[in-house]
This record gives structure tokens, C-alpha cells and sequence, in this order.
């Protein structure tokens, strides 16, 4: 499980570290604004939060299960958390071993939604009808069906977890698999 695409969600976890760490530089302005008294921060103080709580989520995830819990030390570059938790779960059942997989992959879409690449969403079929018109509404962090008829009880266009579509994608995968061999 741990090839092809799953490499993706290091990738991009790398290519934020990278790139999207430096601070967003904003023009002079019109010449109204008040001096500047404190420096900005060095770094997006943002994207560096949410690569910790990317590896801090692999890391509890992985120490969770008891013979994992001395795993040792996560490795010093983010991306290779994924890798690690791969090695050190290795033993675990296929169903926690797919959880784990589930958690790396939603990573790997939010990573990319971070970055603003929104399309990693329209690559899934919409869990409720099978469809594949799904599309991210940043507003409720949410994948939304387009379909008129995929709607809840209230008429509203039934809305997705990032969670939901790591699981179901990483179930087929399994799935599949199986069937394969």
C-alpha cells in the first residue's frame, strides 16, 4: 500500500515545506498605512502549524498501537513520517493498516487544497450517488456534489469530508487489491 500515489501525500507535504512556508509579500500599498513596529514573521506561521499537526496526527496514530508505542524517534524531515508509520504498523491488521492509509491520504488532498489546488477533489465519485461532479467549498471545508438530484432531506447538495473520501478511496483501493490477487 505504501507506492504510486501514496508517495503524493510526502510529495506535497515536501513541495509545502519548500515553497509555501516563505511569507506572503504584499505590495507598498496606496502609501496610507501606519509604519511597521514589529517585524513579520520569518515564515507562514500557518503552513509551519499545519505540518506539525500533520505529523503530530501520523505520529499518535502510529504510537497508538502497542507494539508501535517505542517506535522511536519521528524522523527529522516531516515527509518522512509517512514512511516511517508504514514500517513501524507494518505488523497490523489489514483494517488498521487501511486507517492509516485513510490518514495519509486525506493529508495528501489537504496538503494540496493548502497549496490551492482544489482539483484533487474532482478525481473522487461523490460517496451518496456515484457521480463524479464533486467540487471543494473552501467556506465549510467540504467536497460538494454538484448533481441536482444528490441532495439531502432539506434540498441542500450533500456535502463530504475530506475523512470520507480518504476512506471510501482508500476501501476501493483495498478492495480491488484483494480481488486482484
Amino acid at each position: 500500500m505504501g507506492t504510486g500515489a501514496d508517495d503524493t501525500t510526502a510529495q506535497r507535504l515536501r513541495l509545502l515545506q519548500q515553497e509555501f512556508v516563505q511569507p506572503v509579500r504584499s505590495g507598498p500599498g496606496d502609501g496610507r498605512s501606519s509604519r511597521i513596529t514589529e517585524s513579520p514573521a520569518l515564515v507562514n506561521l500557518g503552513v509551519v502549524d499545519r505540518i506539525r499537526a500533520a505529523v503530530y496526527e501520523v505520529e499518535h496514530h502510529t504510537r497508538s498501537s502497542d507494539w508501535a508505542a517505542a517506535a522511536g524517534p519521528v524522523p527529522a524531515d516531516p515527509a518522512g513520517v509517512y514512511d516511517w508509520a508504514r514500517q513501524h504498523t507494518a505488523h497490523l491488521d489489514a483494517e488498521r493498516q487501511q486507517a492509516r492509509e485513510a490518514i495519509i491520504y486525506r493529508q495528501g488532498l489537504e496538503h494540496a487544497i493548502a497549496m490551492g489546488d482544489t482539483t484533487v477533489i474532482r478525481r473522487h465519485p461523490c460517496p451518496q450517488c456515484g457521480c463524479w461532479g464533486l467540487y471543494w467549498r473552501a467556506e465549510s471545508r467540504r467536497a460538494v456534489c454538484v448533481n441536482h438530484y444528490c441532495t439531502d432531506d432539506d434540498g441542500i447538495s450533500n456535502a463530504w469530508e475530506l475523512k470520507r473520501l480518504a476512506h471510501d478511496h482508500i476501501a476501493q483501493k483495498s478492495a480491488a487489491a484483494r480481488r486482484a490477487t
